[in-house]
């Protein structure tokens, strides 16, 4: 593996190792700044996560335009320190505003999964982008393996230390950035930067022109409104159906992440060549039917924790239609697509943890019909079902 590929992705690692340390402190750190009931930790927390992706949305277009005008690294680096800095913050918030501060800011400058993804890009030739974009997938998982683990472990120090930890991983990884990043962006492939493509309308209306792109879209944008049920309320759900400890939701969080790695680093090169990439996402949605269905009903906590390697069979969706549109775009618009697709990402993550925490307050509330905590997991098979239909509706030449 080219020297290059290999730092990007320990990049993604280090990156997801702190995202992760602090998923199953949240439920913790908002009752014990706000207190409440765990419905409403769960409701603040939708809000939290939705107010971080809106950010994303409207900037990850600007700083995918930017990637491929002024080139990966810088805009790499200065995403990362202020990731470094946005952990600080949100280790001494003492309320749920400078929480929300938090959120705010960061979520301006979390470019840097689309921009590892548009340097990925870069380094693949076509036939190669779906194996790569798997091993970023991979990478990630890694990351996810690591992070809610030890994060789980630090909470005994208290809900602000896996804070302190996510910050101290950023700011080491800004220094690992600074002298190893190197720039794939060459004078013959750099494009101008313009406010008019910059902004998502632009920038999406920009990547509808291409042929094959705007379905692949969609499904994109379905795909991740459901996918994202895991993170929105794993940590409320286990809490509320099994009655877990942090260190207990690590665990499980840990078990998925290996999974993960294992199906998108290992087997999604297999899988992409024997069914070919429209085949793959299809695997890939029935599978995640299959997941959903069982957490929706499951009432044992040993049987959802066997279970939870198995729901990560399906995760060869996101990494084959990454594939599918970076094939599409010419090289000076790899970033730009990235950054399409991290505002797609982002829209689906402001639009999942209220729907998802929603129907998770609604269905464990003391008013609730029934007591149903996965009742969420529910509306993402409903929310993917509508996705593989608009897939099998695109045209077999455009995918």
């Amino acid at each position: 593996m080219r020297l290059p590929l290999v730092f990007i992705l320990t990049t993604v690692v280090i990156d997801a190792m702190g995202i992760g340390l602090i998923f199953p402190i949240m439920p913790t750190l908002i009752l014990e700044v706000e207190g409440g009931t765990l419905g409403d930790a769960a409701l603040w927390g939708g809000v939290l996560s939705s107010v971080f992706a809106v950010m994303q949305f409207l900037f990850g277009p600007v700083l995918g335009n930017l990637s491929d005008a002024y080139g990966r690294r810088p805009i790499l680096l200065v995403s990362l320190i202020v990731m470094a800095l946005d952990y600080l913050v949100m280790a001494v918030a003492g309320s749920i505003w400078l929480l929300l501060i938090g959120r705010i800011v960061g979520g301006i400058t979390a470019a840097t999964h689309a921009t590892a993804a548009a340097f990925v890009a870069d380094q693949s030739r076509p036939e190669e982008k779906a194996t790569n974009f798997g091993l970023l997938s991979a990478a990630f998982g890694v990351g996810f393996v690591i992070g809610p683990m030890i994060g789980g472990l630090l909470a005994e120090m208290g809900t602000r230390a896996p804070f302190y930890a996510a910050a101290l991983l950023a700011g080491l990884n800004f220094v690992l950035g600074w002298f190893v990043m190197p720039e794939t962006v060459t004078d013959a492939t750099r494009r101008a930067f313009t406010w008019r493509r910059a902004n998502p309308l632009g920038a999406f209306r920009a990547m509808m022109q291409i042929p094959g792109i705007t379905g692949l879209l969609w499904v994109y944008l379905l795909y991740s409104i459901a996918i994202y049920v895991y993170p929105a309320i794993w940590a409320y759900f286990t809490l509320a159906r099994f009655d877990w400890s942090p260190q207990m939701i690590g665990l499980s969080l840990g078990v998925y992440g290996t999974a993960l790695v294992l199906v998108q680093g290992g087997l999604l090169r297999y899988i992409t060549r024997w069914f070919g990439e429209r085949r793959t996402v299809i695997y890939g949605h029935l599978f995640e039917f299959l997941g959903f269905g069982v957490l929706a009903f499951v009432t044992s906590g040993l049987f959802a924790l066997l279970f939870t390697p198995i729901t990560a069979l399906g995760a060869v969706v996101t990494p084959t239609l990454q594939a599918m549109m970076s094939k599409r775009v010419a090289n000076d618009q790899q970033g730009e697509l990235q950054g399409v697709m991290a505002a797609v990402q982002a829209l689906s993550m402001v639009l999942s943890p209220l729907m998802m925490t929603s129907v998770f307050a609604a269905f464990t509330s003391q008013g609730a019909p029934v007591f149903l905590p996965g009742a969420p997991f529910l509306l993402a098979l409903g929310l993917m079902a509508v996705g593989l239909v608009v897939f099998l509706r695109v045209p077999r030449r455009e995918v």
